[in-house]
């Protein structure tokens, strides 16, 4: 645990992993972008003001081959999936951040950082493609903790823009791929005709938007593998100062013991449990009641107890505000109370599950209360401002 300090004392800049958008977001994915939301409400909520950014990768090889089966364009894919997760984002109650960049807008700025990595002698060209030497980066791993004592001192080099699994390729990653003949996407830059790949696009991006260390970086967990050293080995080879200061990374949501995801097959929709009768917030709030880097797992039973449990909390709301009824706010300790309770347990690491629970007991405990209107307008309004972090209470 560290206490959080800025970068920069008049914003807090974030930038936050976004998806790729080579298939639709599923609800484990959007558990990340919930626990990140949840991140920026907090921040603005304890008087910060916050800058994010947060990327659409539409350049990649899963986008290239989903077109192709699709029989469409990159372009339309991506398009057509940003759009859809745009509308789901204002499902879930999720504040859109300032900056939304495409990799294909951005690939002046890959290309440019790649031609500084090749003066610099840390890149180079093979095979018409061009490679990172994590060996010409000293720290290379940091953020993982990464053995560098195993790395092989002969080349060895990865061409794809990711790979599944949780374990490292031991070897050299690829930053540019070069122009062959049929590919569907390339641009003609300075180091020739290509396309830039998944790990030197989010430098790129943030390289446009953010020019000093940012405060906080975000994704999740399995960015830990294979891509937030990337990022940071790249960037941090061209400017002079740190990518991030603090790094935040959430677990990912389990069905039946695996992890979601695309590939397994076990994924499921914001749609799917909108047809079962739950609503945004609850979806919402089965999603982030839990700590952001603890593994959650999904069941039905799960999820209709989270359902329950905020049925119950907002019930218990109506009743405190029909004491209430259109009286002004009073000064009142109980109110205090509650706000404490939520800043104390929010304070360490975003424990939403504690702080929505504390507070849950407080509002039991109000049934013994001799409200005033006053007291209970109070109340309220304190539930009202806690309220803009959580997004599930009114």
């Amino acid at each position: 645990m560290e206490a959080f300090e800025p970068v920069n004392t008049k914003v807090v800049t974030i930038f936050t992993c976004g998806p790729s958008i080579y298939q639709r977001a599923h609800i484990g994915n959007f558990r990340t972008f919930l626990f990140e939301d949840v991140l920026v409400r907090y921040l603005k909520y304890s008087g910060f003001r916050v800058e994010r950014g947060m990327n659409f990768t539409d350049i990649e090889d899963k986008a290239i081959s989903e077109a192709r089966k699709s029989g469409i364009t990159v372009k339309e894919l991506t398009d057509e999936n940003i759009d859809g997760f745009l509308r789901e984002m204002h499902l879930l109650r999720i504040l859109i951040p300032d900056h939304l960049p495409r990799a294909s807008d951005h690939v002046a700025e890959a290309a440019e950082m790649i031609e500084r990595l090749l003066e610099l002698g840390i890149a180079y060209r093979h095979g018409g493609n061009i490679y990172f030497d994590p060996l010409k980066f000293p720290g290379f791993g940091k953020l993982y903790g990464l053995d560098m004592s195993r790395w092989p001192a002969k080349n060895r080099r990865f061409h794809q823009d990711t790979y599944p699994g949780a374990q490292w390729n031991l070897g050299d990653f690829i930053l540019w791929h070069g122009y062959r003949e049929g590919d569907p996407l390339s641009w003609e830059t300075r180091i020739g005709r290509g396309r830039p790949s998944w790990n030197i696009q989010d430098p790129g991006m943030v390289g446009r938007h953010f020019q000093e260390t940012l405060s906080i970086y975000c994704g999740g967990i399995d960015n830990l593998y294979r891509h937030h050293d990337y990022s940071i080995a790249i960037i941090e080879s061209v400017r002079p100062y740190p990518m991030a200061r603090f790094w935040l990374h959430g677990h990912h949501l389990f069905v039946g013991g695996k992890k979601m995801s695309k590939s397994r097959g076990n994924t499921l929709y914001t749609d799917n449990l909108l047809s079962q009768g739950y609503d945004d917030a609850e979806i919402r709030f089965f999603l982030i009641d839990g700590h952001y880097r603890e593994k959650l797992f999904y069941t039905e039973r799960a999820m209709r107890s989270a359902a329950d449990k905020l049925g119950r909390f907002r019930k218990r709301v109506r009743e405190i505000s029909e004491t209430a009824g259109r009286a002004e706010p009073q000064v009142d300790k109980r109110a205090g109370r509650i706000k404490e309770t939520f800043r104390d347990r929010m304070d360490q690491d975003l424990e939403v599950r504690g702080a929505f629970d504390d507070i849950s007991r407080e509002l039991e405990a109000a049934g013994s209360w001799d409200l005033t209107p006053g007291a209970a307008a109070a109340v309220i309004a304190a539930l009202r401002e806690i309220d803009g972090v959580l997004g599930v209470i009114f």
